[in-house]
């Protein structure tokens, strides 16, 4: 049995040659995530480090705890003035889009598998959510961005179709365990899990917001202990009365991070470190839990079954959905294309494992290779993908700066960064000739990595980036001066 410094000493190891894959992954364009799992397949029982672990509890309990934390992550950063123009489309591809695409699916596996109905919609239901922390760490390593609507609307959709999901996979497991059961029942079941869950994360979010700003503590380094305890309050106490915990999580977050409250960026910065160590922990521990030489035994029915979910399934989800909104085709066909999956399915695969469903090994292993391949194909060539669409644009690379803005809570301003365009109207006038609304000031310029401060006759150069403090009323007046849009 190991000691508790030799296990110190394999986690390091492991953690540290994750991170370090990540250059690795920016340099040759190959997902991170097949990194992490790829690590964790050669440091498992039948890899060169021999670690054996076979404990579906331990990665359940883990998974639903990393999955509240990437969630949290995920709403913190989503900005409302981005994402309400899609709202309508995003809530129905996060719901209707996970149900169709885990139905078809389903019905496709039950005769490739000669499964039933249900257990093959349990697999459909297993692999049917997207990873949108997936989808952007590519297009970041590539220095690719999207046009238009698309980057909030599939934020939105990868960041809220993990509770559909999730309700779809336990609901099909307790129709399995439960003959005499009807499908019919499951819809109370979503009514109850989803209005709780919905109705508890907004309270709860505002709580949060409240609790930071009020609650003043000595030490500053208690801040993001404070936010830990709150999240998982969130999903226990919103899953022990019935709702739906990770929807209550995703909406709590997206209230905190679209409200005013103390040490907000160290905050964020502090969750984005802890989703980035719940993923490498994640798909290190499935790595781990996988047995590659089972997978060999199914890449057959592996590749139809993924094909069918990349090719058709996906594909007419989205087309199907998105048909009553004005989305144009090329966007249909790229939102169509960025259906990676992540750790999530891998994460419900362990549910039928622990509930006893039949040929549920079968299910992990089909379910890891379809990640795998889902990302290992749709994450390489997605850039590619993107500028063959022609919706592909250029990506604002975001720099640290100097300076750190904390509102108190009450503050009506916010320190945001606007890009200066080649093309914008502003290019070679001086800042004084600008006419900005009274209550903008920039503050800082950053100029090919160097900041200047200005003055009122710092003339504005193209790709500059403006460090600016604006009264939230007049973000929109510096917009249209610009003609370019704040990164928030």
């Amino acid at each position: 049995m190991l000691s508790a410094e030799q296990i110190l000493v394999i986690v390091s190891i492991l953690l540290l040659i994750s991170i370090l894959a990540t250059i690795v992954s920016s340099r040759l364009s190959i997902p991170a995530l097949l990194l992490f799992l790829s690590v964790g397949m050669l440091a498992g029982s039948e890899g060169p480090g021999g670690i054996e672990f076979d404990d579906p509890w331990l990665v359940q309990f883990l998974g639903v705890v990393a999955l509240s934390f990437i969630l949290f992550e995920g709403g913190l950063s989503t900005h409302w003035r981005s994402v309400r123009p899609v709202l309508a489309q995003g809530a129905v591809l996060s719901t209707l889009g996970v149900l169709f695409t885990a139905l078809l699916l389903g019905l496709f596996a039950s005769v490739v598998l000669d499964f039933s109905f249900l257990h093959g919609a349990l697999l459909g239901a297993i692999v049917s959510s997207t990873d949108a922390a997936a989808v952007f760490s590519i297009l970041r390593s590539k220095n690719v961005s999207l046009k238009g609507e698309l980057k909030p609307l599939l934020e939105l959709e990868s960041g809220s179709n993990d509770p559909m999901a999730v309700f779809l996979t336990l609901g099909f497991i307790q129709l399995l365990l439960s003959p005499q059961s009807s499908i019919f029942n499951l819809i109370p079941m979503f009514v109850q899990q989803m209005l709780i869950g919905a109705v508890l994360g907004y309270g709860m979010g505002k709580g949060m917001v409240f609790t930071v700003n009020r609650v003043k503590l000595e030490h500053d380094g208690l801040y993001p202990v404070l936010t830990l305890a709150m999240v998982t309050l969130v999903y226990g106490l919103t899953a022990s009365l019935g709702g739906n915990g990770f929807l209550a999580v995703y909406i709590a977050a997206i209230v905190m991070g679209n409200s005013e409250f103390i040490h907000k960026q160290s905050l964020k910065r502090f969750h984005e470190g802890l989703a980035w160590l719940m993923q490498i922990v994640m798909f290190l521990a499935l790595g781990l839990l996988v047995f590659p030489s089972h997978v060999v035994q199914i890449i057959p029915v592996g590749l139809l079954i993924a094909a069918f979910l990349m090719l058709v399934a996906r594909p007419f989800s989205v087309f199907a959905i998105l048909h009553f909104f004005k989305v144009p085709l090329r966007e249909k066909a790229l939102i169509s294309w960025v259906g990676l999956r992540g750790a999530v399915p891998i994460i419900l695969a362990t549910f039928p494992l622990l509930a006893g469903i039949p040929q549920a090994e079968l299910f992990f292993d089909v379910v890891f290779f379809v990640v795998l391949t889902s990302v290992l194909v749709q994450g390489t060539f997605l850039p590619q993908v993107a500028a063959w669409l022609q919706v592909d644009a250029p990506f604002i690379k975001r720099t640290p700066s100097p300076l750190e803005y904390a509102p108190t809570g009450k503050s009506r301003n916010d320190m945001i960064e606007v890009p200066v365009p080649q093309d914008s109207p502003i290019v070679g006038r001086q800042i004084v000739e600008l006419g900005l609304p009274q209550g903008v000031l920039i503050v800082l310029i950053n100029r090919e990595d160097e900041y200047i401060v200005p003055r009122g006759n710092t003339v504005l150069e193209p790709d500059d980036i403006l460090l600016v403090l604006a009264d939230k009323d007049d973000i929109n007046g510096l917009c249209d001066i610009m003609k370019t849009c704040p990164v928030l």
